[in-house]
């Protein structure tokens, strides 16, 4: 969108649905209220899976509330759509691909190095983070739904982000075994969250939905509120010391600094930017050293990234033995132990996952699955740039898409192929268009009714 377009937000409102801009999409037909039930079990599941309040109050951890508030929104979803005579999943492109990315992974479970082992993977971590994915795909299917997701996930990004800074001025590190090593924070009690680099990936996956938020509001105690949030993200993200987090960061902030060069926001991007630069001298000691060695591998005094390398290394090695069905899902780590020695870490690159463990074919149908939800954004932006009825919209879709560019680049250094990360936000992708359907099938709707 250019400046005249952003300058055009203030015009009355124009029809929604006219017109082909941006070719990719097709109205739909007009929306059944459906029930809430199960959006809402799904924000609640959001809730545990970040923040954890097993952690807190020790008493309902037996409750298994995780899988608690999942079962509620998969059955109340099911149940919903079966008694409105509506399909429970919409086949869309991009749904298409994920069968057939599942459907080769299980396909591969008897050539696997350990089928049942595969076998568990599948059940226990990739089909659970499926489901979850299908659900955002099928729920949030409106503008107001969407927006909550949007403030919801960043308003937990915020208990994230102060474990982050608190732990790091009260000394909470990670004990480390090479003596004068770079110390770490402990990062925040949750499973995705534990690790500092898998804290920085989450926040920075997030840092682009609050910046929609912010860039879509026009009061000004929610601009402060949000950009406050902004900062303390970007604060954590720099405290956790991941290398990856820091290039995944710079790749959001140069993101935005194209994408507002154009428009109103410009100015104040720029100085932001300018601010940010006058706050190198704060950066934490050793940081900078840190960074030099994304670089300068051989200088990482933790053998961390000599260690990645080699990884890397012996996993390329393996996908030319095995590039047709790879070495089965879950199972780069032992394959990596037969080829490498003993260690038990994964590849901390998802690419590589994917082919290592799925072969080429795999890895080409994730890359697929990964345009098509970059696209998916990219049309809602071109169709609903400049129409003021859908400019929180288009913010929302330019943030998704931050998101799944950021992940992009994220996921040369983390092990994360099948969990959650990815494909939440790739089910925002399918959302944001479904969203832009509802809005476009209303506004349909109300030019056709006859006026009193």
């Amino acid at each position: 969108m250019n400046r005249s377009a952003s300058a055009e937000w203030w015009r009355p409102e124009v029809a929604v649905g006219c017109g082909n801009r941006g070719g990719a999409l097709t109205a739909a037909e007009p929306q059944v209220s459906d029930s809430a039930v199960p959006f809402w079990a799904l924000m609640a599941f959001t809730f545990v899976l970040l923040l954890a309040p097993q952690q807190w109050i020790p008493g309902i951890a037996s409750l298994h509330i995780a899988l608690l508030t999942a079962a509620v929104a998969v059955i109340t979803h099911v149940y919903d759509r079966l008694s409105r005579h509506q399909p429970i999943v919409h086949l869309t492109r991009e749904m298409w691909i994920t069968l057939c990315l599942v459907g080769w992974a299980v396909l591969t479970v008897p050539l696997s190095l350990r089928p049942g082992g595969s076998l568990s993977f599948l059940f226990q971590v990739y089909l659970k983070t499926l489901v979850i994915f299908w659900l955002i795909s099928n729920v949030v299917n409106t503008l107001t739904r969407l927006s909550q997701v949007a403030w919801g996930l960043s308003l937990m990004a915020v208990p994230l982000a102060v474990t982050a800074v608190e732990n790091f001025f009260s000394g909470v590190f990670i004990p480390e075994g090479v003596p004068h090593a770079v110390k770490r924070i402990v990062g925040y009690d949750a499973p995705l969250t534990v690790n500092p680099n898998d804290l920085a990936l989450m926040l920075n996956l997030i840092l682009p939905l609050c910046v929609a938020l912010f860039l879509s509001t026009r009061k000004p105690w929610v601009r402060t509120l949000l950009l406050a949030m902004i900062v303390l993200d970007v604060i954590a993200v720099v405290v956790t010391f991941s290398r990856g987090g820091f290039l995944t960061l710079a790749t959001i902030i140069v993101m935005y600094l194209g994408k507002l060069r154009t428009r109103l926001e410009g100015g104040w991007a720029w100085s932001a930017f300018v601010v940010a630069l006058a706050c190198l001298p704060l950066l934490p000691s050793g940081y900078l050293d840190r960074l030099s060695t994304i670089t300068n591998i051989e200088s990482d005094s933790t053998g961390s990234s000599q260690e990645r390398w080699r990884d890397m290394q012996a996993t390329a090695n393996l996908v030319v033995q095995n590039p047709i069905v790879g070495v089965g899902v879950g199972m780069n780590i032992l394959a990596l132990n037969e080829e490498r020695g003993h260690y038990s870490v994964p590849v901390h690159n998802v690419y590589l996952e994917y082919a290592v463990e799925l072969g080429i074919l795999g890895l080409v149908l994730f890359l697929m699955l990964l345009a098509g939800c970059m696209k998916s954004t990219m049309s809602v932006q071109a169709r609903s740039a400049g129409v003021p009825a859908l400019r929180e919209l288009f913010y929302l879709a330019e943030g998704i898409q931050t998101s799944l560019i950021a992940f992009a680049v994220a996921a040369l250094f983390h092990p994360v192929a099948y969990h959650f990360y990815f494909y939440y936000m790739a089910g925002l992708a399918i959302a944001v268009r479904a969203a832009y359907e509802t809005e476009s099938s209303n506004a349909a709707l109300d030019q056709n009714e006859p006026s009193p």
